[in-house]
C-alpha cells in the first residue's frame, strides 16, 4: 500500500521561505513520478512541480518557475519543495502525489491531477501580506 506525508506547512510572511516535505512509502517501482499540487479555497487544484525520479528532471508550473523548487532525497524516499519569495497568492493546502506515467510528470503545470494515482492527506501553507 502506497503512502505519502507531508510536512513542513505553515504561516509565512510575504517574502518568506517554507520548505514542505513527502515521504513515499509503500511497493517498490509504485511510481516514476512525484509532483506537488495545491489548492485554494474557491479554486481549482493546480499542479506546481514535479520530479521524474528515474533521472532527477524536473518540471513548473511557469508561474512559480525560479521561486518553487522541487528535489528529492531517493535515500529517504523523501521529496522536497523549496518555496522562496512566497506571496499571498500561494496560500493554498499543498498535496504531495505520485503517478507511474512520465507523460503525467511533464505536464504537471497547471494540471489538475487527475492522471495522477496516489495522493498525500496534504499540508497548508498561508502566507500573510
Amino acid at each position: 500500500q502506497v503512502r505519502l506525508l507531508e510536512s513542513g506547512g505553515g504561516s509565512v510572511q510575504a517574502g518568506g521561505s517554507l520548505r514542505l516535505s513527502c515521504v513515499g512509502s509503500g511497493p517498490r517501482f509504485s511510481w516514476n513520478c512525484m509532483g506537488w499540487f495545491r489548492q485554494a479555497p474557491g479554486k481549482e487544484r493546480e499542479g506546481v512541480a514535479a520530479i521524474y525520479t528515474g533521472g532527477g528532471s524536473t518540471y513548473y508550473l511557469g508561474s512559480v518557475k525560479g521561486r518553487l523548487t522541487i528535489s528529492q532525497d531517493l535515500a529517504k524516499n523523501t521529496v522536497y519543495l523549496q518555496m522562496d519569495s512566497l506571496n499571498p497568492e500561494d496560500s493554498a493546502m499543498y498535496y504531495c502525489a505520485a503517478v507511474s506515467d512520465i507523460k503525467a510528470c511533464t505536464m504537471v503545470g497547471g494540471s489538475s491531477g487527475e492522471a495522477w494515482t496516489y495522493w498525500g492527506q496534504g499540508t497548508q501553507v498561508t502566507v500573510s501580506a
